[in-house]
């Protein structure tokens, strides 16, 4: 059974960081892509980042490209997502995603993803 625990949200001021991580468990991952993506209240689940386990380029929404750097760990079955510079704008339930093909390039839809992790509040301050 696949488990995604993500963890690492918190209270942060205007400007600082936060490293959010996601363990997975249950599978092999070779071949798979693992995302982040958030949702605000009151708004629609989006794409944050994304990142093949095979390797690549990762993908990064245009809203937190230059400030957010997705990452994995092979040893650990863990992603991670950076998260410096932040703004009030990045409030939100953050959520890690695991899609069982990933074949070809990091994926962007949510739909695309089989199983999610239980999310992780990041709240920033202005």
């Amino acid at each position: 059974q696949v488990q995604l625990v993500d963890s690492g949200g918190g209270l942060v001021q205007a400007g600082g960081s936060l490293r959010l991580s996601c363990v997975a468990s249950g599978r092999t991952l070779s071949g798979c892509g693992l995302g982040w993506f958030r949702q605000a209240p009151g708004k629609e689940r989006e794409f944050v980042a994304a990142i093949r386990w095979s390797g690549g380029i990762p993908d990064y929404a245009d809203s937190v490209k230059g400030r957010f750097t997705i990452s994995k760990d092979n040893a650990k079955n863990t992603v991670y997502l950076q998260m410096n510079t932040l703004k009030p704008e990045d409030t939100a339930v953050y959520y890690c995603a695991l899609a069982e093909s990933a074949l070809f390039r990091p994926i962007v839809i949510p739909g695309a993803y089989n199983y999610w992790g239980q999310g992780t509040q990041v709240t920033v301050s202005s």
